[in-house]
């Protein structure tokens, strides 16, 4: 079978045969993670795949706490009208990102996975993902009365994981902005250095992520609030801090997808 980095058993479906991931399924593993990413713009620093990039890691990380999933090819374009503004930002609709959700949930749970995670990595994926949830249980019922359906959508808690770790590791949590900020560069830097551009950081939109910036982003677009993409200030990125983000993100978000969560973790 196909290894991972540390040397142990692939939890990436698309690195299995067919055989080697009906046989997890046989052996218990039927829960599955989903990232659900965006291809757009992250400022003058940063490529347009990092939301894709970061939910594939994440989503190995999360599977890897929950113990017995795997992880579902990631889908790689979300929601970003609210980037249209910046070149190279491919956006898909609500309902297109909703088929492709709902063709992603009967599948697998035609092969026999129960439980269902969707993991956003976008900001734009977020209340489209809780929004469609109810419809994607009633498509997976269909299909086995026990499949269950789940999506992380705290943005604005995530967010604020960020700014703790960072200032708790740097003392730079007020350059968490929310998009393209230390917290995501730092990310990247640990998982693809080769496609930051450091010496291009600078900042953008400083003060924090709250409901009221996250609706005007969404209505007006965000280069109504930033000129060059970038939510927070990027500089002083640190690989190392990029690791600690994504290891803790994985355990937030493994934990909401627990049996016992708060209801509203998952929407």
């Amino acid at each position: 079978m196909v290894q991972d980095a540390e040397g142990s058993e692939s939890l990436f479906m698309e690195h299995l045969t067919w055989p080697e991931v009906e046989l997890a399924i046989t052996r218990g593993t039927t829960t599955v993670v989903i990232p659900v990413g965006a291809t757009e713009q992250h400022g003058p620093h940063l490529p347009l795949c990092v939301d894709a990039e970061l939910g594939t890691a994440l989503g190995w990380r999360v599977a890897r706490n929950l113990g017995d999933a795997l992880v579902a090819p990631t889908i790689r374009v979300g929601c970003s009208e609210h980037h249209m503004g910046f070149a190279g930002t491919i956006s898909v609709s609500p309902e297109t990102l909703e088929a492709m959700c709902r063709d992603y949930c009967v599948s697998l749970a035609r092969h026999g996975f129960t439980d269902i995670c969707l993991l956003p990595s976008h900001g734009g994926n977020f209340a489209p993902l809780r929004d469609m949830v109810p419809r994607l249980q009633a498509a997976v019922e269909e299909v086995d009365e026990a499949c269950w359906v789940g999506a992380y959508t705290d943005l604005l808690g995530l967010v604020g994981l960020w700014r703790l770790v960072v200032e708790e590791e740097l003392g730079l949590g007020a350059r968490v902005g929310g998009h393209a900020d230390i917290a995501e560069a730092s990310e990247m830097l640990h998982i693809l250095p080769q496609l930051v551009r450091v010496t291009r950081a600078e900042p953008g939109r400083m003060g924090e992520l709250d409901q009221s910036l996250v609706d005007r982003i969404f209505e007006k677009g965000l280069r109504a609030v930033t000129a060059n993409g970038i939510l927070g200030d990027p500089r002083g990125m640190d690989a190392r801090v990029g690791e600690k983000l994504l290891e803790s993100t994985a355990r937030v978000v493994a934990e909401s997808f627990r049996p016992d969560a708060e209801p509203d973790a998952t929407g």
